[in-house]
C-alpha cells in the first residue's frame, strides 16, 4: 500500500459505494457507467485513475483474471472467486482454502507464502442450464 494522505473526494466515494453495491465484480466500464448517474461531470479517466487509486490503497480488490478483463471488487480480505469461462460471471466463494491446500504450495516452491488470490474456473450455473439444454436439443435433432 502507498503511504501518505489520501484524499477521500467526492468520486473516489461515488466509485467505492457502487463497486460495494454491485452483485458482480464490475468492470472499469460498469462503474464508470453508475458513478455517471450520480455525478454526471465524471470522466472515464477519473474512474479509471481512482479505481487504481483505491485498488493500491487497499480500499479495493482489482481482479485481473477475469477474461482479459480488469474487475474489481469491494470485499479485500482474503477470499477465493470462481470464475464462468462462458459469461465471465465472478462469484464469491465463500470459506477458505484448506490448510492441506496452502501446504501442498508451500511444499512445491521455496515461497514464503503471504496470502492468496485464487480463482477457480467453470460454467456459472446459468450457462451450465444453456449447455445441457442445447446438448439435450442437441441429440434430439439426430
Amino acid at each position: 500500500m502507498a503511504r501518505g494522505a489520501f484524499l477521500m473526494t467526492r468520486s473516489r466515494r461515488a466509485i467505492l459505494e457502487e463497486v460495494a453495491r454491485a452483485s458482480s465484480h464490475p468492470t472499469a466500464d460498469q462503474v464508470f457507467r453508475a458513478v455517471r448517474r450520480r455525478l454526471p461531470s465524471v470522466s472515464l479517466g477519473t474512474v479509471y485513475r481512482n479505481l487504481g487509486a483505491l485498488a493500491n490503497r487497499g480500499h479495493l480488490r482489482e481482479l485481473t483474471e477475469v477474461k482479459g478483463q480488469r474487475r474489481f471488487d469491494a470485499t479485500c480480505a482474503e477470499h477465493c472467486h470462481v470464475v464462468c469461462t462462458r459469461c465471465g460471471r465472478v462469484d464469491d466463494v465463500r470459506g477458505r482454502p484448506s490448510g492441506a491446500l496452502l501446504g501442498w504450495v508451500r511444499g512445491a516452491c521455496d515461497y514464503e507464502i503471504q496470502g492468496y488470490r485464487l480463482a477457480l474456473v467453470g460454467l456459472c450455473p446459468a450457462c451450465a442450464r444453456r449447455r445441457r439444454g442445447a446438448a439435450k436439443n442437441g441429440r434430439r435433432r439426430r
